[in-house]
Order: structure tokens, then sequence, then C-alpha cells
């Protein structure tokens, strides 16, 4: 391709995919700004977990009712132990009685907001059977009754109708912010979002045309700067050949031009298109292998699972779930950790490390170990800024084709994350460069975000700069269209 058709394909493909996604940029950098300091309304784990009662062990009075579950925990329905038992479907059943338990109606639904709210009186607003604008990350929780509590902070309760879970809540506050930021910056308007398919590849492709541009605008950008020569405009030498905003947006893309192409490459990478990255939880076998078996009613009969939950005592647990580790069979709650072969020995902090560092080989036999190493603080890839992610963990490299990294975490009695060579680099694309999580920065506080500020506020104005010369050449298209012969 000749210079010229070079040209001319650089500025052109610029030129139109910059008006059509100038204001997109525009709405995609201020919203980011507001998701610094204000994400999607949700629950916090640790008031739900406060605001429900503690478990009676005397109260359980009677086995789980199945052969095998994947998953089984216990927990309760206005004061009635419940067992949640997970398996081709969630069950869920009184451990009181054996019983279903029914679906939880309008009135139920709202004793247990009551309950959770406190002093404010609550009244029913809808029962939800797809998301609404809030609820979308719980959306396979459906349906939900959605409870309005009469509060200062405007605040709004979901209730699931299959257990009589509150597993959402948001505030007027939370829900204005919500929508500046994340419902903005993820173009997740609700009517949108129900068609996941068309939403999920709007984003993908339009992200691609965004990366598409900045790419052409840097190349024709570079090109065109003149930091000796310079070009003469009217009485004066400057490097640009622009005049008016587009001088200024050619400063600013040479300046923030590559991290705006990051940060919309990045953002595509977030929709993890078309299956590129391995993800981060571990394999059914990997977790099988962990377990050494399916849980089995059988090895559960409620004197054991009763003692179990004694064994918490003097902290009472308000959940428990009973799991597999190697073969044997422990209650793990936020209080601790309770082997049901030995409850008399109470709740412990952690499981003994050398039965940990046994589980590695046992998780993917026949693989070589590369390393093993308890981490007691967050590494590049195992980190959360606001410290919950439990510590410490049990690192091990395997030596298989993946290079897979294990997290082991004794508190839980699971693997806590998965890592492969494919999400090692996504975590870098992804992460890295779309929330500016680099280890040297992510935990200093207010530098990341004096960086991430400025480098938002140059995206700004490398898109805002584009708008009154883009308006000038829709209009001169549409004049052009319309005095056509036979044009609208």
């Amino acid at each position: 391709m000749s210079g010229h058709r070079t040209a001319r394909v650089l500025v052109y493909t610029h030129r139109w995919l910059g008006i059509g996604l100038g204001l997109l940029f525009i709405v995609w950098f201020a919203s980011g700004i507001v998701m610094m300091y204000a994400r999607m309304p949700a629950l916090d784990p640790v008031e739900r977990l406060a605001r429900l009662p503690a478990i009676n062990p005397q109260s359980i009075r009677v086995p789980p009712p199945m052969a095998q579950a994947a998953r089984l925990s216990i927990t309760s329905l206005e004061g009635r132990p419940v067992y949640r038992i997970s398996s081709a479907r969630t069950q869920l059943v009184f451990a009181d009685t054996g019983d279903a338990v029914p679906p939880v109606d309008r009135e139920q639904a709202l004793r247990i907001a009551r309950a959770f709210a406190g002093p404010p009186s609550v009244h029913y607003d809808a029962r939800l059977t797809d998301a609404d604008q809030w609820t979308f990350d719980v959306r396979r929780l459906m349906p939900l009754h959605r409870i309005d509590v009469e509060d200062a902070a405007g605040t709004r309760l979901y209730v699931t109708e299959n257990g009589g879970e509150v597993v959402a809540k948001t505030t007027a506050s939370g829900r204005r912010w919500g929508w500046l930021g994340a419902v903005l910056h993820w173009l997740y308007f609700a009517p949108f979002r129900r068609k996941a398919s068309l939403w999920s590849n709007t984003v993908i492709y339009v992200s691609l045309a965004g990366t598409v541009m900045c790419l052409f605008g840097l190349a024709w950008g570079f090109w065109r700067i003149a930091p000796v020569r310079g070009y003469r405009l009217r009485d004066h030498r400057q490097f640009t050949p622009y005049a008016g905003w587009i001088r200024w947006h050619h400063y600013a893309g040479l300046v923030f031009g590559v991290t705006t192409m990051m940060w919309v490459f990045s953002g595509m990478l977030s929709m993890d298109p078309w299956g590129w990255s391995p993800g981060t939880a571990p394999t059914r076998d990997q977790r099988d292998r962990l377990a050494g078996g399916a849980i089995d009613a059988g090895d559960l009969p409620v004197d054991r699972i009763r003692r179990a939950v004694s064994a918490f005592m003097p902290r009472m647990p308000k959940e428990v779930e009973l799991l597999r580790f190697r073969g044997h069979y422990y209650a793990v709650a936020n209080e601790g950790i309770v082997s049901l072969d030995q409850p008399q020995l109470g709740a412990a902090d952690q499981l003994p490390p050398d039965l940990v560092v046994g589980a590695a080989g046992a998780v993917m036999p026949g693989v070589p170990i590369e390393g093993m190493h308890w981490m007691d603080e967050y590494d590049a890839y195992y980190y959360d800024r606001s410290g919950r992610r439990s510590l410490p963990v049990l690192r091990v490299r395997y030596g298989d084709s993946q290079q897979t990294w294990l997290y082991f975490d004794p508190r839980r009695g699971t693997i806590a994350r998965k890592e492969e060579r494919l999400s090692r680099v996504n975590r870098w694309l992804y992460h890295g460069f779309h929330s500016f999580d680099f280890p040297f920065l992510y935990n200093r506080r207010p530098l990341w975000d004096v960086v991430v500020l400025v480098l938002s506020a140059g995206g700004l104005l490398l898109a805002s700069t584009t708008l009154t010369a883009s308006w000038r050449r829709v209009k001169r298209a549409m004049r052009r269209l319309t005095s056509r012969p036979g044009g609208p």
C-alpha cells in the first residue's frame, strides 16, 4: 500500500470511528472516575452475616435427606435451622423436621426484611421474576421479593422466594452513584442487559472498534508531529499542522493516546472475548480430588452434625458449611474449622499445614511440583484491596504444560484460586491496565488516585476536543447527502 493510501486509511478510519464513539468515550472516562469510589450497589457479606441469627445445635434434629451432594451447608430461616443442599439443583430442607422449605410468600418476606432492617418500617414493593437494574448478579436466585425500607437512606432489600435469604441491598445514594458509574460504564441498562448475548457482543465489538480507532490515531499522530522543523501556521510555527480544538486533540493523543487505547482494549478483555482466558476457578476434577469424594448423607448422622456445630461454642456460627477434605469431613464457619472426626478438639483457626501440603500432590497426581510457598501476604495474583481475602494460603506451582498455580486456603479447606499461564497474562492485560492495580501502585494511595485521575482527565480531554469538529463534519455530510438529486 502506498504512503498516500495508508494515510487515507489511517485518517478516515480514525475520523469516522471517532465521530461514532466520541461521546461514548467521554461517558466511559467520566463514569470510570465515579467507579474509583462508588461501585454497583450490593449487600456487604459482612453485614449480611452479622444480621443472621446464630444456629442452635440442639434445634438440628434430622440428618440431611440426600444420598450425595456437591455442597452442603446449614443456615437458618426465621430462627429454624435449614440444610442447603447443592447437587444438580439446590434443595432447602428444615433441619428440625426434614420438611422441604416452602416458597416464601409476601408476608413472610416482609417479616424477614423487618428482622434484617431493624427498627424502620418496611413495605412490599414487588415480586421480581427477572432482574431489575440492581440484581443481575443474583439473577440465578429469582424470583425475588423487593422490599422498601422507610429509612433516611432509602434502603431497598431483596429477599429470595426460595429460602428467604436477603441477597441484595441498595440505598438511594448507591443507586444514584450506580447509575453515574457502573451502569453507564458497563452499558448496564436493564432492558439491554437482559439480552445477554447482544449486550456482551456489543461491548466486545465496540471496544474492539475503539482500540482500532486509538491505534490508527496514534499512528497518524506520530506521523504528523514535527518537533524539529515544525509547521508554519499563520504568523507562528508549531509542532502540529492542526488548529483550534484539533491541535489540542493531537497533543493530547500523543500524551494520553497509549493509556486510552490500553483502557479500551483491557475493557474488552473484561468480557473474556471468545473465551480466550481459562479463568481462575479450580476445575471440577481438582475440587473432587481435594475433597476425596462427594458428600454422603450416610456419613452424617444428626448426632455427628450436632456435635460439630456445638464445638464452635462459645462463638456460635450463623452459617456452617459441611465439606470433605481428603476424604474427611469438616464443619467450616467464620468462627473456625471443626473436624467431625475429633469435635472434642473444638474449632481451630485452620487445617494443619502438613495436611494442606499433602493435598497438593493429590489434586494433580503425576504432575511435578516445582515449588510451594506459604503466603502471609498477598502476591500479584491473589490479592484484595479491601483485605478480606483469606490468609494465609499455600501457593503451589506445578510443572504441567499450562504452568498451573493453585492457592490452597487452610481456613476454608478449598482451592481459593487457580492461575495458568494465560490467566496470568490476562491478569496484567485486563486488571493491570484497566484498574492500574500494579503492585507498586495499587496499595499506595493516594498515589494511585492521583495517577488514575490524571490519566482519566487526559482521556476526557482527548475525547472532548473532537466534539466540535465531529459535529461540523456530520452536518457537512448531511448537507451533501440531502443536496444530491433524489436524496432524502
